[in-house]
């Protein structure tokens, strides 16, 4: 009889410890190399960190539901942020662990209760019907969700090296950090001065634009100066010889006139005279 409850024990625990690993085999490990895959079909994928407490809580709930998976029709994956740092900037990680249910491209986010059988409702019933999606500029695979992305990969990096000169090289922290703050200014000037560049060639200042339009008008006027002294040398060139014309003109009148009165004034005195000589 205990040789049966023994053998009945080893049996009950080597399938519990089967179906554990076979669930956890069914588990999909996600990568900046793969993630593309959860655009297609349907799936639940968790976000998580080998240091989060309820993200190693969760570990052995999400491998018995991803042993559910086949009958379900959908996959189940998961994300070490720590490796990925990209894909928890494309999908706005802000807490951990996060699930996602994933339906060609439409991304919901599960806030339901962490175990088996709420998973297992959330799926079979269709209750992610009655979750919204995400909007469409905060798809993982949309250009502005790349470039925080980028970011994302960028702190990495920088966290690397920093932890590189601490480590490798003995500098304090407070020297790291110089490091990078002398890094970061020369690079914000760079490109500040590359975008000013870029900005005047495409709008070239207003400063620039109104001395332009003023030297055009200078010079216009400037031309139109030249050309009126010359007309005005001319009109007074014309006006001089017109006057004197008028003046030859008006003596030559009054010469006639005068000779026209002394011819008159003889004829009076002749008839005078003749007037006299009769009497």
């Amino acid at each position: 009889m205990a040789f049966g409850k023994v053998t009945l024990l080893t049996i009950f625990v080597v399938f519990c410890a089967f179906f554990s690993v076979n669930g956890q085999k069914r588990v999909v490990e996600l990568n900046e190399d793969n993630w593309t895959d959860i655009l297609k079909n349907e799936w639940m994928v968790e976000f998580y960190a080998p240091w989060c407490p309820a993200c190693k809580a969760l570990q052995k709930t999400w491998a018995d539901f991803a042993g559910l998976a086949p009958g379900l029709g959908i996959k189940v994956g998961q994300v070490d942020v720590t490796t990925s740092q990209g894909l928890s900037g494309r999908f706005m990680i802000t807490a951990l662990p996060t699930i996602f249910h994933v339906l060609n491209g439409e991304i919901r986010q599960y806030k339901g209760s962490r175990d088996k059988d709420s998973f297992t409702s959330f799926v079979e019933d269709k209750k992610w019907q009655q979750v919204e999606p995400t909007p469409g500029w905060r798809a993982p695979d949309s250009i502005q969700m790349t470039v925080v992305s980028g970011f994302f990969k960028l702190s990495q990096y920088l966290r690397q090296v920093h932890t590189k000169l601490m480590e490798d090289f003995g500098l304090p922290t407070w020297g790291s950090y110089l490091i990078f703050a002398l890094a970061t200014i020369v690079m914000g000037a760079l490109i500040g001065m590359v975008l000013v560049c870029v900005i005047d060639l495409i709008y070239p200042p207003k400063r620039s634009v109104e001395l332009k339009v003023i030297n055009n008008k200078k010079k216009a006027k400037d031309s139109g100066d030249e050309m009126g002294d010359e007309d005005i040398g001319d009109d007074l060139l014309d006006d001089a010889q017109n006057s004197q014309t008028e003046g030859e003109e008006n003596n030559t009148a009054s010469d006639s006139e005068l000779k026209n009165k002394d011819e008159s004034a003889k004829n009076k005195v002749k008839k005078r005279k003749a007037r006299r000589v009769d009497m």
